[in-house]
């Protein structure tokens, strides 16, 4: 069977190498490339958090190309407090040696999809948009080949993760996902931070079956360190919600995706506290305007036998 071709655009902290893992497991799919882009951390971190998921994966080693290293319009902020300042829990696991390949992400999105057939690929967007859109302002008709593209970023009705309002991949720059909707990409679906939240959110013994499983699922439960932290003091309990690797099962396995409709999107541009606010037309009163398909919801057993089963956990 042919496999299916993949670049996959990500602010690589501790749950993108999970979801990266996963795809580079997946025997159906082909990932093409990498770019980076400051999310979580710096573009040019994100990197070598890449490129060590990859030495610890051993499957097959795409090129990592570093993408933007600055918002559209807005100062980067990071997220340390969920990732750590490296992006992978502070522990010392990321191999600075690994060497990044020589290239700009963003032109390297643009140079692959010129070079293979109009709908033979698949751009999955981990972190921020920036990448995309500013591959978009370079040359949109190219851009118009990806097949589809798969964004982890809003939230559905869980409220915000960063603000009240607003979901992290959306809030770091929301300039760059009013220019991705905007767009009318063919196929565009987003995977809502609520998908990985629920039954769908990793408890206390299902953190150990991963850990516990071989060298990778250590690596993948260790990196996440903060995260874990992060929770312990939201919810009162040991648990991880992984909305990387829940936004990467609803791309690659459709099979696991519950809820998902198409709706009118807006996103707050404003300098308030609402920023990065998306808004969506749940009772589809809009005749007009962006929309995109929202993934809020996933089948958490089918979800979590995807997950480990391309981790090697079971």
């Amino acid at each position: 069977m042919e496999r299916r071709k993949l670049i996959i655009d990500t602010d690589c902290g501790s749950d993108d190498a999970i979801a990266i893992a996963m795809a580079l497991n997946d025997e159906r799919y082909e990932i093409l490339m990498f770019s980076t882009v400051s999310g979580n951390v710096r573009a040019r971190q994100a990197c070598y958090n890449l490129l060590t998921t990859l030495k610890l994966c051993d499957t097959y080693y795409p090129p990592v190309y570093e993408g933007s290293n600055e918002m559209l319009k807005r100062d980067f902020v990071g997220a340390e407090d969920t990732h750590g300042k490296d992006g992978m829990g502070d522990l010392g696991l990321v191999d600075y040696s690994l060497k990044i390949t020589e290239g700009n992400g963003i032109d390297m999105i643009l140079q692959t999809l010129k070079e293979n057939e109009a709908g033979s690929i698949d751009i999955i967007a981990l972190g921020p948009l920036t990448n995309i859109a500013l591959a978009i302002r370079k040359d949109p008709e190219t851009m118009r080949k990806a097949r589809r593209v798969v964004s982890m970023a809003v939230t559905f009705k869980a409220g915000g993760n960063v603000t009240d309002y607003a979901e992290f991949n959306v809030w770091q720059d929301a300039e760059a996902f009013k220019e991705v909707i905007d767009f009318g990409f063919r196929n565009l679906m987003f995977v809502a931070w609520d998908a990985s939240l629920g039954e769908a959110a990793f408890k206390a013994d299902e953190i150990e079956k991963l850990r516990n499983s071989s060298a990778l699922g250590e690596f993948c439960v260790d990196s996440n360190i903060c995260l874990l932290e992060l929770n312990r003091a939201r919810f009162h309990e040991d648990i991880l919600d992984l909305a990387d690797p829940a936004a990467m099962c609803a791309a690659l396995y459709p099979e696991c995706i519950e809820e998902c409709e198409n709706y009118h999107l807006d996103v707050d541009l404003s300098e308030t506290e609402r920023y990065g606010f998306v808004e969506i037309d749940y009772d589809h009163q809009k005749n007009e305007g962006p929309s995109a398909f929202i993934c809020s919801k996933l089948k958490a057993d089918v979800y979590k036998r995807y997950l480990y089963y391309h981790l090697k956990a079971e």
